[in-house]
């Protein structure tokens, strides 16, 4: 008889605890459904998002979202019956052989489903750790998240801005202020050193901006809470149309989708006094460059806010306007 596991939650977020429970049961079934339910307590991810992450750490489980799943938990006759009716809903009339839980509703829901009642370190022995103490604590979420998991957790902030708009001290004072990382401008370095007549090449593009995009993802499980990013894909395939007229199909695709990645995007003014250093083409240039920054957001409809003054005005602007965390109800940042 072919042994078909299931198992459900909320995973706001999706922590070790809950893959040592996915884990041990396909360890024993031959496949395993996943239900997961909407949820309030992390309002700013979405039950999409969830999704996606069993799917990613999981590729063979089959995940059943429930956006319309019972909101009240208990267990009272009444909730333990709602809750039962709609697992056997979802469910379609397909059996079910084992129920993994690691709570005192597995007993019930397993004698609804007919399944063996299979509880996976019920007094987290194995794994200390809950949503709840996550959410709670962000200081606990390395050690208990999954890389994929934490890294999606983190806001973004990209920063954009023609040569010598500040991009580099701000990103950098930024980072200092939220005791977070910073990912650096990957194009600025490569440029020094591979750069011939002033000029890259299309393919040598491509590459900036994919590794650009790598750095941010290796940078953003070191950070807390928040990345900054100085420049993005975007910027790149503005250089690629600098140099050459146009950017090449797979330059174009990751600047098009690159703004997905950030929270907010900030551009810095222009009003610090133009640093002519040897790599920059000079001031009428830095001009030219801003006011294609500002055309494209705004015809494309790309959300952005500026920011000037002092570096110290700067960072006060920016932190004033920080995004919500995602893991944890933060109101204000101080």
């Amino acid at each position: 008889m072919r042994k078909i596991g299931l198992t459900l939650g909320k995973f706001a977020p999706l922590h070790r605890g809950h893959q040592f429970m996915i884990e041990t049961a396909l360890a024993q079934v031959d496949h395993l459904i996943v239900i997961i339910y909407a949820c309030n307590e992390l309002p700013l991810v979405s039950l999409a998002e969830r999704v996606q992450w069993l799917k990613t750490l999981y590729p063979d489980v089959e995940v059943l979202p429930a956006p319309d799943g019972p909101k009240e938990t208990g267990y009272t006759p009444d909730i333990m019956r709602v809750q039962e009716d709609f697992i056997l809903k979802i469910l379609a009339g397909r059996k079910v052989t084992h129920f993994f839980s690691s709570e005192p509703y597995g007993e019930h829901v397993s004698c609804a489903l007919g399944a063996v009642d299979v509880r996976v370190d019920m007094p987290r022995q194995i794994v200390p750790i809950s949503a709840t103490r996550i959410r709670q604590d962000w200081n606990l979420a390395q050690q208990y998240l999954d890389p994929v998991v934490y890294r999606s957790l983190v806001q973004k902030i990209v920063l954009l801005g023609a040569p010598s708009a500040g991009k580099t001290t701000l990103a950098a004072a930024l980072a200092q202020a939220l005791n977070t990382e910073w990912a650096a401008e990957y194009g600025r370095t490569y440029w020094e050193q591979h750069q011939s007549n002033r000029r890259l090449e299309p393919e040598e593009l491509v590459l900036i901006a994919k590794r650009h995009i790598e750095l941010e993802d290796a940078a953003a499980l070191k950070a807390q809470r928040y990345l900054i990013c100085d420049t993005n894909a975007f910027t790149t395939w503005h250089f690629a149309h600098y140099y050459h007229g146009s950017a090449l199909p797979e330059l174009a695709k990751l600047a098009e989708r690159c703004w997905q990645r950030y929270a907010q995007v900030w551009v810095c003014d222009i009003d610090f006094p133009y640093a002519d250093t040897w790599e920059r083409s000079g001031e009428t240039n830095q001009h030219e460059f801003q006011a294609f920054i500002l055309q494209y957001l705004e015809e494309q409809k790309i959300p952005y806010r500026k920011v000037s003054g002092s570096v110290a005005e700067r960072v006060q602007t920016v932190l004033s306007q920080l995004p919500p965390d995602r893991l944890l109800t933060v109101k204000h940042i101080h």
